[in-house]
């Protein structure tokens, strides 16, 4: 039987890139709901077979700002009250946190570039395990603390919280598992140029970067979110 995924998109590039596949290849079809060109009253969120929350260059704290902030967390806490598969990445992951009641908040410096995950104990017994020792692509500014009642599975230097689990059913992580980095990362690099500048962090380097670190990347992250999907709970 089918399967349906629903991906909350916050900005065109930042979709589930090597996951697409992945979830092809388990049985699921994918829908985008893009934010500002879809109508969350459009969206239950209680009928796919899983929810992604997607990540994006705003931060929790700013629903003032951006009022979708709001009606997506309230999404979330209808999706988490029921128990049915969610994850996210990177705002995707602030997002539930947040709905968790966690601390979301500037981490002080961004933390933009491939480099790898300390794993918890936990974590090595999790899917992510299969990124044991490969480097990941990171891209944020803001950092979640652990949900009461959830698991903190992964950190860097820069960040003591990199993923979290509740249940089986709930992953959330800071990092960026499914960037296509054998593709390029081009449009990531125009895309968020503004940044990158302000950073003082150069394009040339995170290009040379993800062609050294995409197919590792590719391999490993394909293995975790094959895992994680295969231990979903209905």
């Amino acid at each position: 039987m089918l399967k349906t995924a629903i991906a909350i998109r916050h900005i065109h590039f930042e979709g589930l890139g090597t996951f697409e596949a992945v979830l092809s290849g388990a049985g699921f079809k994918l829908h985008y709901h893009d934010v500002g060109a879809a109508d969350f009253a459009a969206l239950d969120p209680l009928e796919p077979d899983l929810l992604a929350v997607l990540g994006g260059p705003v931060g929790v704290y700013e629903a003032d700002a951006y009022p979708f902030l709001a009606g997506e967390r309230a999404l979330i806490a209808r999706r988490l009250d029921a128990g049915r598969p969610l994850f996210g990445i990177c705002l995707g992951a602030q997002q539930i946190a947040a709905t968790l009641g966690a601390a979301v908040a500037p981490g002080g410096a961004k933390e933009i570039g491939f480099s790898p995950l300390t794993l918890t104990d936990a974590g090595r017994q999790s899917p992510l395990r299969h990124l044991d020792g490969v480097a990941v692509l990171h891209w944020h500014g803001d950092a979640f603390a652990i949900p009461e009642g959830s698991v903190n599975l992964a950190s860097t230097p820069a960040c003591a919280t990199q993923a979290f689990s509740r249940g089986p059913n709930v992953l959330g992580v800071q990092f960026h598992p499914e960037a296509d980095a054998c593709a390029g990362l081009e449009p990531w690099l125009i895309g968020h140029a503004c940044e990158l500048a302000a950073a003082g962090i150069d394009p040339r380097a995170i290009r040379d970067d993800a062609r050294r670190r995409g197919p590792a990347l590719r391999e490993a992250g394909r293995a975790m979110f094959a895992e994680w999907l295969e231990q979903l709970q209905p």
